[in-house]
């Protein structure tokens, strides 16, 4: 049986990361049910180890998800957490940020989005379009009406790095208190991007899926994936690691994404609260009173 070994997969601390080095289809050859049946496994194990996160009640994980348009983001939530008890999983997508988000700082909405103890939380989109899309096009940080920038001439470098300690920190903040979290970069190629774009455009179920804005991101390719590199190399961390994920074959990694979640799952070791000696002798008296019934 094929085994996904974490480590391929992480941005190695403190290195540079290049994207064009990352294969975004390594196997080809593996077929898709069976590749299924793999993910179906894995999934299986994500929702025991979340019966057992929920009834522990002291910690929680969050998975963050990133990817250029038609990456998988949308299908792989489905294909994952399908199987995992819909009470234990809270799945937030950030979009646009409204009038009330842009009143405050633009972690604030992140914040509000965490999940509670005992539940796994996605970020479909997160804190990291603040990186991205922004980097990408720094004149939407004047809706943000920051104190220090009122003209793009004020974005500077020194402004970036500072946005990406800031995230560093809110992060170990997060971590400090009792939510794991793993990042997911979907890495897909430009080729597949166009295939997916023109399959969403014939079959009209998934018209709505596209926009004609796509089509005007497409065009930044390049600068998006410089933005990435420099994210991913500047966030990742020992405690909050990024993991580039190939998903030109959505299946493959729909499985490899799985089981890096039931890996870190087993890795934080949740455990059924043990309960005191006065409490189970409670318990044997109850079980005794109702077979006596």
């Amino acid at each position: 049986m094929m085994r996904i070994n974490k480590s391929d997969y992480q941005i190695q601390l403190n290195s540079k990361v290049n994207l064009g080095d990352l294969e975004t289809n390594p196997f080809k050859e593996i077929s898709k049910d069976i590749l299924k049946d793999l993910t179906k496994n894995e999934v299986e194990k994500i929702d025991n180890f979340q019966n057992i996160l929920y009834a522990e009640n002291r910690r929680a994980l969050l998975v963050i998800l990133q990817g250029m348009d038609a990456s998988g983001k949308d299908s792989t939530i489905k294909a994952i957490m399908t199987g995992v008890n819909p009470q234990g999983v809270h799945v937030t997508s950030f979009k646009k940020p409204s009038t009330l988000e842009l009143d405050h700082d633009y972690l604030w909405r992140h914040y509000l989005a965490l999940p509670e103890r005992g539940k796994i939380g996605i970020f479909n989109r997160s804190h990291y379009e603040n990186v991205l899309i922004t980097k990408v096009h720094p004149e939407f940080l004047l809706a943000e009406n920051l104190h220090n920038v009122h003209k793009i001439e004020d974005v500077t470098e020194d402004f970036w790095n500072k946005r990406y300690e800031q995230i560093k920190e809110f992060e170990e903040t997060i971590s400090q208190n009792g939510i794991k979290i793993i990042k997911f970069k979907l890495h897909i190629s430009k080729k597949e991007q166009k295939e997916r774009f023109i399959k969403r455009i014939e079959n009209k179920e998934k018209n709505w899926k596209f926009s004609s804005l796509d089509i005007l991101e497409r065009k930044f390719w390049d600068k998006y994936q410089s933005a990435f590199e420099i994210a991913l190399s500047k966030t990742s961390t020992e405690d909050c690691p990024w993991f580039v994920i190939p998903f030109d074959n959505k299946a493959f990694g729909q499985y490899c994404m799985a089981s890096i979640i039931a890996q870190t799952l087993e890795e934080m070791n949740p455990q059924f609260p043990e309960l005191d000696f006065e409490e189970e002798a409670k318990l044997k008296t109850c079980l005794e009173e109702l077979k006596n019934e």
